[in-house]
């Protein structure tokens, strides 16, 4: 018999039962439609993420830390740390920071400016080490020899949209200076504001819309120290393919210390095998409902074979062979499958962002207080569904090959009856 007609016989047996099918093919609509909607949203929510740590994090800078993160940081780095990570392979540009946490910034008139974190930096390499982030949104860098100015940060020039300090404007430096574990005086020196950076607006360690900047050589002068002592070193490889051997070659070169390297690109890439992880955990429990929808495909043609023996004896009375037999209820469970997938496919679409609409108005109000997603300058974290090609055709194969695995014993046991019996059956 030619696969036209058993096609059309298959249609027709179909119709013939309408709510069955209808019924039957509810539940595979309703699988597809779980596995679409958790897909995509699994993708929208992994695209966003990576999205925002990408614009966080620098790939081809890694960040270097005395000590452990974990049990505290170690004695600072010197020159000679520094001289080390610049002679790395693959190293382009090295360059140290001082960090200055408990400093603080005030105008003339004892207001104090929003700056968390003071850093002493050589500002030519800090350009060139961050050309997409180290920018100003007005002024210009002071000149190297010039160790009286002053960079902020833009949140920490700005509140309420409107500028806290200005251009040229004189601010005062004041470091704390500790003594066995107790602050007994302070440091002070005035500066002048030579810019304000641009707005950053993300997350990482490499926001600094919080810190002020001021030359190197300002704070060893204030400190009066003959050596500097460095908490950050922030190295730029030349691909950021190479970081992680990068990061293992700098380490050989501190065997005798502890330190710890922030490597992005590697971070990026286990934060993206977790998110993985779990949009394939979140897509095997959809099929269940798919399962589930090929047992009752199971149920419904053995019921359906039991009814209709007689046809089948007749079929195979006037010459129809076994495996004729077998591809008709066959083709009646692909059929279900095709027609459920394809329901499926577009139902999936509209529920996914149905959910993201839900998950989204539900999120915002969290990043209110959480400033892990929600930073200043952004857009709140939103989930956004992402359809694939290959998650679109993966599902609707799926719901095909569950029909048919499903489908293959009644048809089987349709295949194997006896004419006779068939025929003589009540």
């Amino acid at each position: 018999m030619k696969a036209g007609k058993v096609l059309s016989m298959a249609f027709e047996n179909l119709k013939q039962r309408k709510l069955r099918t209808s019924l039957t093919t509810l539940g595979v609509v309703i699988g597809i439609t779980t596995i679409i909607a958790l897909a995509s949203l699994g993708e929208g929510f992994r695209f966003e993420v990576k999205q925002r740590m990408e614009a966080g994090f620098e790939l081809d800078v890694l960040i270097i830390f005395p000590g452990s993160l974990a049990a505290g940081l170690g004695e600072p780095f010197t020159r000679t740390d520094v001289a080390n990570v610049r002679n790395v392979a693959n190293v382009k540009l090295a360059t140290p920071i001082i960090t200055l946490p408990t400093a603080k910034v005030f105008k003339n008139d004892n207001e104090r400016i929003g700056a968390f974190t003071v850093g002493a930096v050589n500002l030519t390499e800090m350009q060139q080490m961050l050309p997409q982030r180290f920018r100003l949104a007005w002024g210009n860098f002071p000149d190297p020899e010039d160790n009286n100015a002053i960079i902020i940060g833009y949140r920490a020039g700005v509140s309420n949209e409107t500028a806290v300090v200005t251009l040229g404007e004189n601010v005062t430096l004041v470091v704390p200076i500790e003594v066995n574990g107790t602050f007994k005086y302070n440091l002070t020196r005035s500066l002048k504001v030579a810019g304000l950076l641009e707005e950053g607006g993300t997350g990482g360690i490499t926001n600094f819309d919080y810190w002020a900047f001021v030359p190197t050589k300002t704070i060893v002068e204030m400190l009066n120290e003959t050596k500097e002592k460095y908490q950050i070193i922030l190295a730029k490889v030349s691909d950021p393919q190479l970081s992680e051997q990068v990061a293992k070659d700098i380490e050989t070169r501190f065997e005798k210390y502890s330190i710890s390297i922030l490597v992005p690109s590697s971070f990026m890439r286990q934060v993206d095998n977790i998110l993985n992880l779990l949009q394939i955990f979140l897509t095997a429990i959809a099929s269940i409902s798919l399962l589930v929808a090929g047992i009752g495909i199971m149920n419904i043609m053995t019921v359906s074979v039991m009814e209709r023996t007689r046809e089948v004896g007749i079929l195979k009375a006037i010459g129809a062979k076994s495996r004729t037999i077998l591809t008709m209820f066959l083709a009646e469970a692909a059929m279900i499958g095709v027609i459920g997938g394809f329901i499926g496919l577009f139902t999936g679409y509209g529920l996914s962002y149905a959910l993201a609409i839900v998950l989204s108005s539900f999120i915002q109000p969290q990043q209110q207080q959480d400033t892990l997603f929600s930073t200043p300058g952004r857009e709140p974290l939103s989930i956004s569904p992402v359809f694939t090609p290959e998650w679109t055709i993966a599902a609707f194969v799926f719901a095909i090959i569950v029909c048919l695995i499903f489908g293959l014993y009644p048809a089987r046991k349709a295949a194997k009856l006896d004419p006779v019996k068939a025929l003589s059956y009540e």
